[in-house]
């Protein structure tokens, strides 16, 4: 034993007796340690007996038709309706025509009072009698027109014809007082040599050298040649005067020429002014003619009648009421021409139009008939859409035959669209795609597979990435996994198989609401095969159709069965 000695605060010391320590024995540790090995074994066989109770809920796959949908609400309405209204305002006087009534083309539905529609008939046919009178009046004045300027034509004709003569005497009288001035020169000429001769003759007379006898007739010869001369110079005047009388006679007939052509002009003149009213007196008529076919078309008008054969399924207007005819005719009955044929107009949305086209089977219900189910046929998908609430939505058209009148206007149907369809595939439940089984589950993982250069991932890759971190030993779900299960992706579905789940992967073809038909890219998939949709830890969405099938690594035992009535679940 040692002791220690130690000084106290207060000025004393205080003494320690030591002991020395005691060893524990080496096998207490030893237990110790198998106890804690004997845990952590424990442990992972209740860990992997835990693992290895998880039941799988499956689903089989089937092999059979299946069709993708699209889903859309909208209105049956005739396939064609005629809005029957009214091209003249006034009071109805008469209905001929009520709701349901089957009417032909041309029947009589209805009748508007005509009695200011008559008033106007007459008034329009007097003033056309009114305007046919005077245009025959004034038809008859026009025909003297003619005859006038005939006569007045005549007498210019004739005054030209009186002024050509007068120029013509004229021009005679010229050529009269040319010939006269030639006979006065020539007479001249004659009573010079005679008066010489007088003159000589007395000369010789005187000396004896002529007879009396003959200087008497040589002064006979120039009281003739004076005589002569003195007439040849009085023709002249006269031709001189003639030819004045004619120049004044040109005057007197180109005047009047003048004048005839004058009232030639005003004869012509009143014959256009006459023609003119004439032709305003028969477009007054033609006028009149179109205000009274206008007048007869109004009293027609007021007779109200159906222009088809068909059904009346609106009625808007009752004896009394006063309709009006504007711009916008108003609408006195609404027919359906033919109601065994409907048309449903159905509001497809923006993510579903792609899928529609025409020629598309579609089938629907109503609210009257909700356990009957109506087929028709996408007749057209109009492109023009409607935004109600920033949701945009297409008109799809589909026709219906509605042979035993079932089907009513303004009837709302609930309707499916076939978009697609496939007569004979591989059908799985769309829950398969989301399923993915837990770490450690499985009693053997499987092998990696080899890249495009045929080696193994290296460690740190994807897959190693994925075991190290907990994940599933399968990787990824698929590539629908976290979205919406489409047409042409790919996908991957396990298969329970003898209490080992083998995944399939596969392309995805036509998509309903709840399955999917599918082909596998490797592997084998065939009907009945189990298809897990999920387990007992809630992995993946499950289905109520499933089966449950229970397999444990210790027991190997299992039980359920197979849904639709198909192979059971293995």
């Amino acid at each position: 034993m040692h002791t220690l000695e130690r000084p106290a605060t207060n000025g004393r010391v205080t003494s320690l007796n030591l002991e020395p320590a005691r060893r524990r024995p080496r096998w207490m540790l030893a237990a110790v340690a198998v106890l804690i090995i004997l845990a952590i074994i424990a442990t992972i066989v209740v860990v992997r007996v835990s693992a290895g109770a998880v039941s799988y809920t499956t689903v089989p796959a089937q092999t059979g038709p299946l069709a993708q949908t699209v889903t859309a609400s909208g209105t049956l309405n005739p396939q064609n309706t005629i809005s029957v209204g009214t091209q003249v305002s006034g009071t109805i006087s008469e209905i001929d025509t009520d709701f349901n009534a089957h009417v032909k083309k041309g029947q009589i539905l209805a009748r508007i009072d005509p009695t200011d529609f008559n008033a106007a008939l007459a008034q329009s046919e007097a003033t056309l009698a009114q305007s046919e009178a005077q245009a025959q009046a004034s038809g008859a004045t026009a025909s003297g027109g003619p005859s006038a300027i005939a006569a007045a034509q005549a007498q210019a004709a004739a005054a030209v014809a009186a002024t050509r003569a007068a120029q013509q005497t004229a021009a005679a009288s010229q050529a009269a007082i040319l010939t006269a001035q030639t006979t006065v020169t020539k007479d001249q000429a004659a009573l010079t040599l005679a008066q010489q001769t007088v003159t000589r003759d007395k000369q010789l007379l005187a000396q004896g050298y002529i007879a009396q006898s003959q200087a008497d007739t040589d002064q006979s010869g120039l009281v003739a040649a004076q005589t002569t001369l003195a007439g040849a110079r009085a023709a002249v005047a006269q031709s001189q005067a003639q030819a004045s009388a004619s120049i004044a006679q040109i005057a007197t007939a180109n005047a009047t020429a003048q004048e005839q052509n004058a009232q030639t002009g005003v004869a012509g003149a009143t014959a256009a002014n006459q023609n003119a009213t004439h032709a305003a007196s028969v477009a007054a008529i033609q006028i009149q003619q179109a205000q009274v076919a206008q007048a007869q078309q109004n009293v027609q008008h007021t007779i109200i009648t159906s222009p088809v054969n068909g059904t009346v399924i609106a009625r808007d207007v009752s004896i009394g009421q006063t309709v009006a005819a504007s711009l916008q005719t108003p609408t006195l009955f609404a027919i359906a021409q033919d109601l065994t044929k409907m048309e449903l107009d159905l509001a497809v949305g923006e993510p579903d139009i792609g899928h529609v086209a025409a020629r598309d089977p579609v089938s629907f219900s109503v609210l009257a008939y909700p356990n009957r189910v109506f087929n028709g046929t996408v007749e057209q998908v109009r492109q023009n859409p409607t935004t109600v609430s920033n949701v945009v939505t297409y008109t799809t058209v589909v026709i219906v035959q509605n042979k035993d009148g079932a089907l009513l206007p303004g009837m709302t149907a609930n309707a499916t669209i076939q978009v697609a369809h496939v007569a004979n595939a591989i059908v799985v439940p769309l829950a398969a795609f989301s399923y993915t089984p837990a770490a450690g589950s499985i009693a053997r993982r499987p092998r990696p597979a080899a890249t495009a250069s045929g080696t193994k991932p290296a460690a740190g890759s994807a897959s190693t990435a994925n075991a190290s971190n907990g994940a599933s030993p399968w990787g990824a779900a698929s590539s629908t996994a976290g979205g919406a299960v489409t047409s042409g992706s790919t996908g991957r579905v396990f298969v329970d198989r003898g209490g080992k789940l083998t995944p399939v992967p596969v392309t995805i073809g036509i998509v309903s609401d709840t399955e999917a038909s599918v082909t596998p890219l490797h592997g084998t998939l065939a009907a009945g095969d189990a298809i897990v949709v999920s387990d007992s830890r809630g992995s993946g969405k499950g289905s109520a159709a499933g089966s449950t099938s229970t397999r444990s690594l210790l027991s190997g035992t299992s039980g359920g069965g197979g849904p639709r009535g198909g192979a059971p679940a293995r």
